[in-house]
């Protein structure tokens, strides 16, 4: 055989089955130059040494799953660090990764060559040879390698990797955890060695503590979550006052601090207290909304996976809850079922344009009644508030799934609407004009799928997509079936947008120009494609995950965890990534993000056991189907006259 037609075998081969031919512990690049024939009957031994290593270290990893401190495992005489366990001889897999990334997220590199070429699987190159040569080629070939032990030691150096990753996780969510008086009682928001300017990461955020509460629930470690409920719940009576002013009874804190203080009368001795943050301290001064929300979700969660009840009933956790329900439900100007809040009360805590009737603000109010519903103690101080929280599921679900719903087909509907009707059965309730369509939604908004706008206002509707309160909405049941599967329907049709190199952005699209400079306020870490405006955020995985699970589509979830781990560790666990496409670590991003590290450990738990997402996922309750079709038959105008009796609330 002609030895340019060997060369240009080996060419394909180095190419398309990295792991063999491509990396150092398997194949030395200078051997290159040896000639084929010779290559190919040292192929078997080099192929079952690189298998040797592999399995090697997986057993290595295996036995030392456990250990802790400073990452160091051991194997024979040999000490190996975990950074090195990472990148130790797992090149190839990175390889693979890569060049899966070009044919497609999240799908295998093999498949894909197959599909591409079907002649022996083999990539289409530059310099892929004729079939004629790959038929005189085969008999050669055949003796060399096989496709299973490709397959095999590429499964198999991926799965070290992934293991190595999952393990240095646990390492650092662990190492970020805060004790008070000898107890575990959360994780601060940041790690970050590189960063002189502490600000307030090394605090304990609520919303922050989710994703790392759900993570060691789910592996057990309920101590700590318990510990945190119980914790905060005293810090929701403190006096919370700014400028002479406080706000309601059952405001959750958004942070707190371990704090060593002397002794009074004491100076040689100290004592420990929580020192909460309200929003008396916070940038820009506002009240925490979803603090209360989450706290209440995790609540839940914590007794539906360590089957401890005993918790949510006891008096001052009840009279917790119910203390957030009131403030929640207390009737105000709003004709609206949604909760109206200033700018930056949620997870987007500074200016973006999202005050009023936020939709993430909306799926974790209707999902924090929901679980309240099911926790509340059935007595008679409760029958006034429960009556007040069905009531309220109602008409906000009805709300936001008749006004806050787009499609292609509401889009249309929306372009046609006449303006300025003053009428109980107007279509264009809101006043909205077509004018506010903007050109970017016409041309984004696909054929199959749909979502809920970010907010709804007299004459305003933000057609922005809001990834958490679209997620948060699958998970709570508060889209319907048809509009959740629309809502996955559309990551999987923009994942270029949403997705692109890393999950997920925290909206889309982002404030631009002068819409930037007006509405932002021309905030210097909110630029486009940055931070809240249109940059990704790793922690969302874990709810992308769950959301997936509960609509039993969970390959999206996959793929999305597949590109993450291409550069997530890597990368040193960023708060979030920057530009259109996600391919910068953030300008002013912390690195060891606590929830990126606990969002990517939820994730993959998740996964493994799909079951486990039912301690967050709520169904659809089949009362309020029958409500909903009763107010859509219903006549507005049946529904005025004076109100019967005033609603109270007991504590």
């Amino acid at each position: 055989m002609a030895m340019g037609t060997s060369e240009a075998v080996l060419q394909i081969f180095s190419r398309a089955v990295p792991c063999l031919f491509g990396s150092d512990p398997c194949f030395s690049r200078s051997e290159l130059m040896i000639p084929f024939e010779s290559r190919v009957k040292s192929i078997k031994k080099r192929r079952s040494r690189c298998m040797l290593k592999c399995s090697c270290m997986t057993q290595i990893h295996t036995t030392t799953h456990q250990l802790h401190g400073n990452g160091g495992v051991l194997c024979g005489n040999t000490s190996i660090h975990r950074s090195q366990l990472q990148s130790c001889k797992c090149q190839s897999a990175d390889s693979v990764s890569g060049i899966a990334e070009e044919a497609g997220n999240g799908t295998w590199f093999v498949d894909n060559v197959k599909k591409l070429n079907p002649i022996n699987g083999v990539m289409d190159t530059p310099n892929v040879l004729e079939f004629q040569d790959v038929q005189e080629l085969k008999p050669e070939m055949e003796g060399s390698i096989s496709d299973g032990a490709v397959e095999t030691a590429r499964d198999t150096c991926a799965k070290v990797r992934v293991d190595s990753i999952e393990d240095e996780a646990w390492d650092l969510l662990r190492e970020s955890m805060v004790y008070y008086c000898g107890s575990p009682i959360g994780t601060i928001a940041a790690k970050d060695p590189t960063s002189s300017n502490v600000l307030n990461y090394d605090q304990v955020f609520i919303r922050d503590f989710i994703p790392s509460g759900i993570a060691f629930l789910l592996k057990g470690e309920y101590d700590i979550v318990r510990n945190f409920i119980l914790h905060t719940l005293q810090l929701q009576s403190w006096e919370k006052t700014m400028d002479c002013h406080s706000p309601g009874q059952g405001l959750m804190p958004a942070s707190f601090k371990v704090r060593t203080v002397p002794l009074d009368g004491d100076d040689s001795a100290t004592e420990e207290v929580l020192d909460p943050d309200f929003g008396e301290a916070a940038i820009g001064r506002v009240a925490p909304v979803d603090s209360g929300l989450w706290w209440i979700i995790l609540l839940r969660a914590y007794g539906k996976s360590s089957g401890d009840l005993s918790v949510q009933e006891r008096i001052d956790v009840q009279t917790g809850i119910k203390m957030i329900l009131r403030l929640c439900l207390a009737d105000g100007f709003d004709m609206f079922p949604t909760l109206l809040v200033t700018d930056g009360s949620c997870m987007i805590d500074r200016r973006m344009g999202i005050h009023g009737h936020p939709l993430e603000i909306q799926a974790l109010f209707y999902s924090a009644l929901l679980c309240a519903r099911e926790m509340l103690a059935p007595e008679d101080g409760s029958a006034d508030l429960l009556r007040a929280l069905n009531n309220r599921l109602v008409a906000l679900s009805f709300h936001i799934r008749e006004y806050y719903w787009i499609d292609m087909k509401k889009l249309n509907e929306i372009y046609r609407y006449k303006t300025e009707e003053y009428s109980y059965d107007a279509v264009n309730k809101f006043n909205i004009y077509p004018d506010q369509i903007s050109p970017w939604l016409v041309e984004w908004m696909p054929t199959k799928g749909g979502y809920l706008i970010g907010n709804l206002q007299p004459a305003h509707m933000d057609f922005r997509f809001f990834s958490l309160g679209n997620l948060w909405s699958t998970i709570s049941s508060l889209a319907t079936m048809d509009q959740s599967h629309a809502i996955l329907d559309l990551v999987e049709a923009k994942w270029g947008d949403l997705v692109a190199e890393m999950p997920l952005k925290i909206c889309y699209p982002a404030l631009e120009g002068q819409e930037w400079q007006i509405i932002t306020g021309s905030d210097p870490k909110n630029t486009p494609w940055s931070y809240h405006n249109g940059g990704s955020w790793p922690t969302l995985l874990w709810q992308l995950t769950v959301a997936c699970i509960k609509m039993d589509r969970p390959q999206i979830a996959a793929k999305a965890i597949e590109i993450a781990e291409r550069r997530i560790a890597r990368d040193k666990w960023p708060e979030y990534y920057d530009t259109k496409k996600a391919r910068f670590i953030g300008k002013q991003a912390r690195l060891f993000q606590t929830w990126s590290i606990a969002g990517y450990l939820v994730a993959k738990l998740m996964l493994s056991d799909p079951n486990a997402a039912k301690i967050l996922i709520t169904e659809e309750d089949s009362a309020l189907v029958n409500a909903f079709s009763c107010m859509i038959s219903a006549n507005p105008r049946r529904k005025r006259g004076r109100k019967s009796s005033t609603q109270t609330f007991i504590v």
